[in-house]
């Protein structure tokens, strides 16, 4: 990619906590997914988080305050990054299992954004496989979590929703505008 026609993004800021009311000791994994135009100047395309308890006041929440540190270049806004979060725990049994997946993009104004991202699972499509995925621990998840942030193969999934996760953002721009893209807040 060429320095010609480059605007630069840089994303600081943490996943700072989540709401499973019914689930302990969990961790996120974090990746970020972008267009063929984007290129990653600095920073880590994708993390994992330490495992956290739950809060043990009336809030319920789980707290990692996992640092992101990210900056891109591009041409083109076509692509604009996402981040993926995979939330994982485990279950009765010890085994490890997804507990929710979301997917949010960076946001388009500078300065701090907070989004709250609603998680999800992915659902057996029978009575029979839900019985057979608790009892051998094995439940349905994404083999890789970067598809959710594509369109295609995403309709026939059967998914429901559980707990969020909140996400602080601060997001800086370089040369956006000298190039005719307009963000306005």
């Amino acid at each position: 990619m060429s320095d010609n026609g480059i605007f630069l993004i840089s994303a600081v800021g943490q996943i700072e906590k989540a709401h499973f009311p019914d689930f302990d000791n969990m961790y996120c994994k974090y990746a970020f997914v972008y267009g063929p135009d984007w290129e990653i100047v600095t920073g880590m395309e994708e993390g994992i988080s330490q495992i956290a308890k739950k809060s043990q006041d009336e809030r319920q929440i789980i707290v990692w305050n996992f640092p992101l540190d990210i900056c891109f270049k591009s041409t083109n806004p076509h692509g604009w990054p996402q981040l993926i979060i995979s939330v994982y725990g485990l279950d009765t049994f010890g085994n490890d299992v997804v507990r929710g997946y979301g997917v949010c993009h960076l946001p388009i104004v500078a300065g701090k954004t907070i989004k709250s991202v609603t998680m999800f699972v992915p659902e057996s499509s029978s009575l029979l496989q839900k019985v057979t995925s608790w009892l051998t621990g094995r439940r349905p998840e994404y083999v890789d979590a970067r598809l959710l942030a594509k369109g295609d193969g995403r309709e026939v999934t059967r998914v429901r929703s559980q707990g969020n996760v909140s996400i602080c953002f601060d997001i800086f721009f370089k040369d956006f505008h000298h190039y005719g893209f307009e963000n306005n807040s």
